[in-house]
């Protein structure tokens, strides 16, 4: 049986001739010009957005190598909080200490989480992404994989272009289509980007404003508990039954004192009533962490326990 990376280099050399897919890539586009068509997307967006595009077979490989779902979180630790960022997310905190206060006066969330993210999503603005977002979410589309997921965010993100706020040379992301600084998907760009600069346009590629209020913006919708914290290292005793871990089984922290559990820093508890649940990423023996109900706003972002403890420690380290 031929791979799939053979029939998609394959479709690429010849478009219309395909065993992987009921429909060709054309076919395909045309399908989707249809239904933009119809949902009153104007032609001369639709036609410019898809001229020129093709399966991209790089998509499809970095879609099935994602490093929160094949990595230990030692190992993910290790790759995504490198002193060096840590030490850039704390340039990045005082040189817009000025705006972050004023997001979190509107919106609640600490300035520190919001550092957090852009840090881990885009290293505060400096990666975002060189995919043509259009190509990348029709190549998605058509693939199969979450087929249709990524077919309804291109025609989100073809709406997007059509209303004007961003070009469409500027319109650019990560391979699964994430664009901007804060790398929305086009679905949450139309939920929760903001224009916090008043320039009229949402744009989260090159205004900090407006990154920084979409990012805050995103948490306050989700849920975000203004003051209460996300998550902190702790220390579990030798005898700790991990089956007493997971998000899932909450108690007050109180209750967890009882248990030994402390914090990693040595300090008491200043909320025994506070609930929070314990979270061991590598299993017994490695990191513990106590995590809190912001915790779980953050994984609204990324559904992955690493990347919300990653989050957390960032966020954390910038403070100063």
């Amino acid at each position: 049986m031929l791979s799939r990376r053979i029939i998609l280099a394959a479709a690429i050399a010849s478009p219309l001739a395909t065993a992987a897919h009921a429909e060709s890539f054309p076919e395909f586009l045309a399908s989707v010009r249809g239904q933009a068509l119809r949902s009153g997307i104007s032609q001369t967006t639709v036609d410019r957005a898809l001229a020129r595009i093709r399966p991209n077979p790089q998509v499809i490989e970095h879609d099935r190598h994602q490093p929160e779902f094949t990595l230990t979180w030692a190992e993910y630790r290790a790759r995504v909080l490198s002193e060096q960022k840590m030490a850039n997310g704390r340039v990045a905190f005082r040189d817009n200490a000025r705006l972050l206060s004023a997001v979190s006066e509107r919106y609640g969330v600490a300035p520190g989480i919001v550092v957090g993210i852009w840090g881990l999503e885009s290293a505060y603005g400096a990666i975002t992404g060189d995919y043509n977002v259009i190509e990348a979410l029709a190549t998605l589309g058509w693939e199969g994989r979450r087929a249709n997921f990524f077919r309804t965010h291109l025609i989100t993100a073809l709406r997007i272009l059509d209303e004007g706020d961003v070009s469409f040379s500027r319109m650019t992301g990560s391979y699964a289509g994430a664009m901007g600084q804060p790398q929305f998907m086009p679905d949450s760009f139309v939920r929760y980007a903001v224009d916090f600069d008043n320039d009229g346009r949402r744009d989260i590629w090159d205004s900090k404003p407006d990154v920084l209020g979409s990012i805050a913006n995103y948490l306050a919708k989700n849920g975000w508990r203004s003051g209460e914290p996300w998550s902190q290292p702790i220390v579990v005793p030798d005898n700790f039954d991990p089956r007493l871990a997971g998000r899932e089984t909450p108690r007050s922290l109180g209750e967890w004192e009882q248990l030994g559990v402390r914090r990693a820093d040595g300090a008491r508890v200043a909320h025994p009533e506070l609930p929070g649940a314990v979270v061991l990423p590598d299993g017994p023996g490695g990191d513990a962490f106590m995590t809190y109900a912001n915790f779980n706003v953050v994984r609204r972002y990324n559904p992955s326990d690493f990347y919300a403890l990653a989050v957390g420690l960032l966020a954390d380290s910038v403070i100063i």
